[in-house]
């Protein structure tokens, strides 16, 4: 899972390196709270995102789906991007084609959303997710589009599971 603030640096430079350091700060701790809520392991930051794995991608998208939901009261927009393959795991980072693929489809994400490749949709159904078909994309470096889908926010997937 990759998220990134969508327009981070237009605001960094509004606020000022100070203000924009404090409210990086506040997004970080979300963000570190949900994944470790969700049982995931932080891999890195990348200035105004993070990149987690976890031990499936239903708690993956969940993740980046409540980070977005919760960091809104910040007045921040954060998109995020969920992929699934074979990774090399290394003591501080992660490495594989797999962890390119997340970053493609994290950056197509527009604000609030979360962008799903198709295996992980196909992983997680019967896990009451709801997903939009955003159609088939080429991402930079690989030969084959990729079918992506946009998940539905968490509000939604809870909804759907009280039923």
């Amino acid at each position: 899972m990759l998220t990134d603030i969508v327009g981070s640096t237009k605001r960094a430079s509004e606020l000022g390196d100070t203000r924009w350091s404090a409210l990086l700060d506040q997004n970080d701790r979300i963000a570190r709270l949900e994944i470790e809520r969700f049982k995931g392991r932080e891999v890195r930051t990348t200035g105004d995102g993070f990149l987690a794995t976890f031990d499936g991608p239903a708690r993956a998208i969940r993740c980046a789906a409540a980070i977005s939901e919760r960091v809104r009261s910040l007045d921040l927009q954060v998109r995020g991007g969920v992929h699934t393959g074979e990774i090399e795991v290394k003591p501080d980072d992660v490495s594989g084609i797999a962890v390119h693929i997340a970053a493609r489809i994290c950056a197509l994400a527009g604000a609030g959303e979360v962008l799903v490749s198709n295996t992980v949709r196909d992983l997680v159904a019967g896990a009451n997710f709801r997903f939009g078909d955003c159609g088939f994309h080429a991402l930079k470096g690989l030969d084959e589009a990729v079918h992506l889908y946009r998940a539905e926010t968490e509000e939604h997937v809870r909804a759907t599971s009280a039923r």
